[in-house]
């Protein structure tokens, strides 16, 4: 039967005909919840500065300091519970991650504030890590990069419902509120965890410390990690100051620039699963046209912002391109992984997380840059990073090539 549900024991795969596996739900569900308060922090940043008596600018560390837990705790504590059942190895990170938000609402000063965002951190890293290898066995071989994307639409729904929601509630019932609404969301991810995600999935195979050296010693996956930084990081470099652009040079007003991001929002899960849907055979090939044409657009963006029309129109087609890369980029270092270090994908996974945050972290510190240097300016970012991304395009060349005699997938 077409609809008809099936397990493979020996592959440890589950294949579905044109129905999405309940446990794909589960791990989206959650994956909104942690999208949501990976981004949240930036709109709420003035309310919790007032509310401490800090600095705007300090209170910004609340969002560097998640995405250091995300980088650096992530793999370690992915090292660490390598061992343990796939499921309640999730339900564990999002009890963490619950954990960690109710910590940040109550958090009596700065400091224990941002204790408890690193501390959430790690299971962003590691429910991504592990989540996306899950994802990936769900389905049949030819679905992998789709089941892939379909686990981070949670993402890109966070990004157009969960954040612009959770400012509101930050600046009408106070930033604490948004916190307790975030580990909500947790809880309703933790419990779909619970009742959707099989119980039989594989276990990973126990990997130490000196396992994520040697990964990070493989030239082939730390390449993918490098094209992950480059060609994920470099939209950033505009993003963190989008909102900025399109008042200042485009004119938009500001009610205008928050529709205009929920409509960057859409375009970004819209090219999330198209990205998906074409790169489940061969995802360093497409990465190199996906890198292209967001770096066209990019450089493009440096003129068009100047109008209102080509503004939303070059903004619609940046945002499609700034996340299609994303489930192709998962998909092939978990294929790199397998070649050159069986046994070693969960840590790639998690260690390509970790290279994301990285990009996010380096393209929004370059646009600041950017954006202080007289010479160039705010509207020197888009074109700072489209040739950021062409560095990302310029390694995947490089690692196609290196690959292309013995393909993986």
């Amino acid at each position: 039967m077409e609809q008809a549900l099936t397990l493979n024991k020996k592959h440890n795969t589950r294949v579905v005909g044109k129905r999405i596996p309940p446990a794909l739900w589960a791990l989206t569900i959650s994956a909104f919840a942690i999208g949501t308060t990976e981004f949240v922090a930036v709109g709420i940043l003035p309310t919790i500065a007032e509310s401490l008596h800090i600095t705007v600018s300090s209170s910004g560390l609340l969002v560097s300091i998640y995405a250091l837990g995300v980088a650096i705790g992530g793999p370690i504590l992915t090292a660490f519970t390598s061992h343990l059942p796939r499921k309640p190895l999730l339900m564990s990170m999002m009890g963490l991650f619950i954990l960690g938000h109710i910590a940040a609402a109550v958090a009596p000063n700065f400091g224990l504030l941002l204790t408890a965002r690193f501390i959430s951190g790690f299971a962003h890293a590691v429910f991504f890590g592990v989540g996306a290898t899950i994802a990936a066995t769900l389905v049949t071989p030819d679905k992998k990069a789709t089941a892939i994307a379909i686990m981070f639409a949670g993402l890109t729904v966070a990004i157009i419902a969960g954040v612009p929601l959770g400012t509101f509630i930050g600046q009408h019932f106070g930033w604490r509120a948004t916190f307790i609404g975030v580990a909500i969301l947790g809880g309703i991810g933790f419990m779909a965890t619970f009742l959707l995600l099989p119980g039989d999935l594989k276990k990973g195979v126990p990997l130490h410390i000196a396992d994520q050296l040697r990964v990070l010693k493989n030239k082939h996956i730390v390449m993918v990690l490098g094209i992950t930084t480059l060609g994920y990081g470099g939209t950033f470099v505009v993003f963190t100051y989008l909102a900025t652009l399109l008042e200042k040079i485009s004119g938009f007003t500001a009610s205008s620039v928050s529709l205009l991001l929920l409509l960057y929002g859409v375009a970004i899960a819209l090219g999330n699963m198209i990205g998906g849907k074409i790169s489940n055979f061969n995802p360093a090939k497409i990465l190199i046209k996906l890198f292209i044409y967001e770096a066209i657009v990019l450089f493009l963006f440096t003129f068009s912002s100047h109008q209102h029309v080509t503004a939303i129109l070059t903004l619609l087609l940046m945002g499609g391109l700034s996340f299609a890369a994303v489930p192709g980029l998962q998909l092939y270092v978990v294929q790199m992984a397998e070649k050159y270090l069986p046994g070693t994908e969960d840590i790639s996974s998690a260690l390509n997380i970790s290279a994301f945050n990285l990009g996010v972290a380096i393209g929004a510190s370059v646009g600041g840059k950017v954006v202080d240097t007289p010479s160039l300016g705010l509207n020197a970012t888009p074109w700072i990073g489209a040739i950021i991304v062409l560095a990302g395009a310029g390694l995947t060349v490089l690692s196609y090539r290196q690959n292309k005699t013995h393909a993986v997938g």
